[in-house]
């Protein structure tokens, strides 16, 4: 009996082994299939459309069109013309506005202060309006079209190649360029400072920009007579500082000498705005000379250096000259003789060497020196804030050392360059651009003489133009 219960258990367990083997088999098989369907059988279209997808190197025909026809410039020349522009900014307010608001008498600072920051707006204004298109369109010899491109005709946000730089946004040429058609007027302001009628320097501005501004860009930058001569301008020596310079000696004179001038010390009210002015013209000056390279290349680099080099050695050269002269080198000095070196390399930062931009640097502040004290006694001349004896003389200075030190012989850019030749071209430019300046700056303030009359009265400027003519002091009794 026992033997048959084993027997039957024996059975019983194979059974189900066997039945249990049997279901893992359909089991695998059932899962099996299945997961095999999930590989190969395709879904059925009716609900789900599938769609190639593009090989990784092919595009579609409008995306092709839509990249061709984008605006194509470098994001990094870009950034830094941006950059460029917000510095010559801070050139002019607060770095100019500071310069010389400090060199004038306390009575007499917000009056300077108001003249440079709306001189420059209304020149902003006017070189939207025309000035950039009568600078930089085709024309002739001397002034390009008033219309083709007034109030920016034919521009918009995302056009590029419309300007002669073709590979920046046309708006950020055009901004970039208005700051320097700005400053260069508001220069001239720091000549006549202290007795002029504010409602004339308007006009004299708005007319002076107009005729000397525009034409010497457009001569020089726009593919006029001293650009097609081959003259070396790389950031506004002639453009800029010569013309200003040549402009305040002009008006200078047609204004005439402050009240007590050469008779009592009419000092500077505050010798360290004038030095915080000059440390943020500096700082600008990058703008204004290596952002003339319109890139952010090697030329913006060799233009960064020699500007660094040249200031400094224009400091030492001024500080040297009064330390021997007077025996005491002035901070009034230095701040001076940095704005001096600033102005000497600016024609020339582009094409000369670092040991090329020292010589410069430091014969402009040597020279500088006596621009604002032996040449302005020569000159029997008031100019308030020395603006020929600096930006006059310095450019002159700078603008003939250009040729000299641009050849790659002596570290510059410029191979086979005729010095002989070159500097002969620069004494044209030189003379072309003060003879012009002085005749326009003559008939302008004649006809602003003939309109409004050039000085306040005799009691307005003793008590200071701050108050007879904005009606408001800058420090309170």
């Amino acid at each position: 009996m026992k033997t048959s219960l084993f027997t039957g258990w024996q059975a019983r367990f194979h059974a189900v082994c066997l039945l249990m083997l049997i279901s893992a088999l359909a089991v695998g098989a059932f899962s099996g299939t299945a997961h095999a369907q999930a590989q190969v059988t395709p879904a059925p279209t009716e609900s789900v459309a599938v769609e190639p997808l593009p090989a990784p190197d092919a595009a579609p025909a409008a995306a092709v069109e839509a990249a061709a026809a984008a605006p194509s410039f470098d994001h990094g020349d870009v950034a830094w013309m941006l950059t460029s522009t917000l510095l010559v900014l801070l050139m002019v307010v607060p770095g100019l506005a500071l310069f010389y608001g400090g060199l004038v008498r306390s009575k007499n600072v917000l009056s300077i202060l108001s003249q440079i920051l709306v001189v420059f707006s209304l020149v902003l204004m006017l070189w939207v309006a025309y000035g950039y298109s009568a600078v930089f369109s085709e024309g002739n010899a001397f002034f390009g079209s008033f219309t083709e491109f007034a109030f920016l005709k034919g521009f918009a946000p995302d056009s590029v190649g419309n300007t002669p730089i073709k590979g920046l946004p046309d708006y950020l040429f055009v901004a970039f360029q208005s700051t320097f058609a700005g400053i260069t007027t508001a220069l001239i302001v720091g000549a006549f400072a202290e007795r002029i009628k504010f409602k004339a320097v308007l006009l004299f501005s708005a007319l002076w920009f107009t005729l000397s501004y525009i034409p010497m860009a457009h001569i020089v930058w726009g593919g006029g007579y001293l650009g097609a001569m081959g003259a070396i301008d790389f950031a506004g020596g002639t453009v800029v500082h010569i013309n200003a310079g040549v402009a305040g000696l002009v008006a200078a004179y047609f204004v005439g000498k402050r009240i007590g001038y050469g008779q009592t010390a009419l000092k500077p009210h505050n010798v360290p705005f004038t030095y915080i002015g000059a440390m943020l013209l500096w700082v600008g000056w990058f703008g204004f000379n290596a952002g003339s390279a319109a890139a952010a290349d090697t030329v913006a680099s060799l233009a960064f250096i020699n500007t660094i080099l040249a200031t400094a050695a224009a400091v030492l050269g001024w500080t040297l000259v009064e330390a021997v002269s007077k025996g005491k080198p002035s901070a009034l000095g230095a701040a001076s003789g940095a704005v001096a070196g600033l102005v000497g390399i600016t024609p020339a930062c582009g094409t000369v060497g670092p040991l090329g931009a020292i010589v410069i640097g430091l014969v402009t502040g040597v020279v500088c020196v006596w621009g604002v004290t032996g040449l302005k006694r020569l000159l029997k001349v008031d100019d308030t804030a020395d603006v020929f004896g600096v930006h006059g003389v310095g450019g002159i200075v700078g603008a003939l050392l250009t040729g000299v030190f641009s050849a790659q012989s002596l570290g510059g850019t410029k191979a086979d360059l005729d010095i002989g030749h070159q500097v002969w071209v620069q004494l044209v430019s030189v003379g072309f651009t003060i003879v012009w300046c002085a005749v326009v700056t003559v008939a302008i303030l004649l006809v602003v003489r003939l309109v409004f009359g050039l000085r306040v009265t005799e009691e307005a400027e003793r008590t200071g133009l701050d108050v007879t003519s904005h009606g408001e002091s800058a420090y309170e009794a």
